[in-house]
């Protein structure tokens, strides 16, 4: 699903990252992207929290992304790439 690479590929993360935060192979994420697969409600949630982003929307329910905090998804980005950046 476009969804699933857009918004990973706005918080500048790999597909290896992601599967692995999902304890899965790169490959069986790109899958999951392609929509070659269906992703499991468990790894929505697991995503949903890490992003800190609404299932609907990355599931493609809605189109404008709501935060579980809160704060804007803008503000949302720059939070997790500067905490990306410092942890590297």
């Amino acid at each position: 699903m476009n969804r699933l690479r857009d918004v990973r590929e706005d918080f500048d993360f790999t597909q290896k990252e992601i599967a692995e935060k999902l304890h899965i192979q790169q490959t069986h994420y790109s899958r999951y992207e392609r929509g070659k697969q269906m992703m499991g409600i468990d790894k929505y949630m697991i995503l949903s929290l890490f992003y800190n982003i609404s299932i609907d929307y990355l599931c493609g329910m809605v189109d404008t992304p709501r935060t579980l905090t809160g704060i804007s998804y803008k503000e949302n980005l720059q939070i997790k790439k500067k905490k990306q950046r410092d942890s590297k």
